[in-house]
């Protein structure tokens, strides 16, 4: 297959070209270079460049006709969301609406979304199945959320099929030690345990310690780069072969609380490290957890790295080779 991965110099989508490409497949990836990094792009073709350019967009599905685009190209922070929703809604909508319009003008039919599990706001239940309903509760989940109902109209209306995978928490790195994970500034909870553990951080914050949980702090559901890669590239494969659009909630299906990642990561570092307690943070739910039952049973997808303590390896032994200096 051709396939465009838009934000591919970020930390999923880097990955992702990487197995599309170890899989024979033909990868171009366009990204602006605003949180993605130029020499993450180790794989296929690079074109720098943003989907808020239509221009751009042309020249690049006029160059080759792509069979499938994956859109990893969204900013992931809740915290500047709620303070600039603005930048939240122009770029993971507005932008994503400029990238369909494009797909659509060049007759390309099948996308896959990087969605979130930010769309379900604070759940009603847990573990967090598809039919659960969805209220995100700030801007970024409510973008994701209005690009999957715009995709509902995109392919009423032209025929654009879609495939929306909703990730609980990322975490972990290339096996192979190529690629991880190198926000700036980072704000997921796994490498920010890890830079205390090496030393570029000071401390690690817990916040809050009164969530209604067996030790109080907040119960997330991790799950591996790979084994979410993995998940798109079967999607997408059915997805070109007439499977339908389909939304999938992705995540291993165990919850793990703050206060056990920190002790997993203290094991398999072999170092102790600053814990500071303190207030929570607005609009933080207490546990979220994936109900994946229905991406394992449609897709035949198992994730290969269940397991947080090989996660946490993985993501140290990034840490480690490249900023461990």
């Amino acid at each position: 297959m051709k396939i465009l991965v838009v934000g591919g110099a970020g930390y999923i989508g880097s990955h992702m070209a990487k197995m599309l490409s170890k899989s024979g497949h033909h990868v171009v990836t366009l990204d602006n270079l605003s949180t993605g990094y130029r020499d993450a792009v180790k794989y296929g073709e690079f074109v720098e460049g943003d989907i808020a350019d239509s221009s751009i967009l042309d020249q690049v599905f006029s160059s080759t006709r792509f069979d499938g685009v994956m859109h990893f190209a969204s900013y992931i922070e809740v915290g500047e969301s709620v303070i600039d929703p603005g930048k939240y809604f122009r770029n993971n909508f507005s932008n994503t609406l400029n990238l369909l319009d494009a797909m659509v003008r060049h007759d390309v039919k099948n996308f896959i979304f990087s969605s979130t599990a930010a769309i379900f706001g604070e759940p009603d239940y847990v573990p967090i199945d598809e039919k659960h309903p969805k209220k995100p509760i700030n801007p970024y989940g409510k973008s994701k959320l209005m690009v999957e109902q715009a995709l509902e109209d995109y392919e009423k209306a032209h025929g654009l099929q879609s495939v929306c995978l909703r990730y609980f928490n990322a975490a972990g790195a290339d096996p192979d030690g190529e690629l991880g994970e190198r926000h700036n500034p980072e704000t997921h909870l796994v490498p920010l345990i890890l830079q205390a553990a090496s030393g570029r951080r000071d401390a690690i914050s817990i916040f809050g310690r009164d969530y209604s949980t067996a030790d109080g702090s907040c119960v997330r559901d991790y799950i591996h780069i790979v084994d979410l890669c993995s998940a798109h590239l079967i999607a997408l494969t059915k997805l070109v072969k007439g499977s339908g659009s389909k939304r999938y909630n992705l995540g291993n299906g165990n919850g793990f609380s703050v206060i056990e990642v920190i002790e997993v990561v203290k094991k398999v570092t072999s170092r102790s490290f600053n814990v500071i307690e303190a207030e929570r943070r607005p609009g933080d739910p207490a546990t979220l957890v994936a109900d994946s039952t229905l991406a394992r049973s449609e897709l035949n997808w198992v994730p290969e790295y269940d397991d947080l303590s090989v996660i946490t390896q993985h993501a140290w032994e990034w840490e480690m080779s490249h900023f461990n200096h």
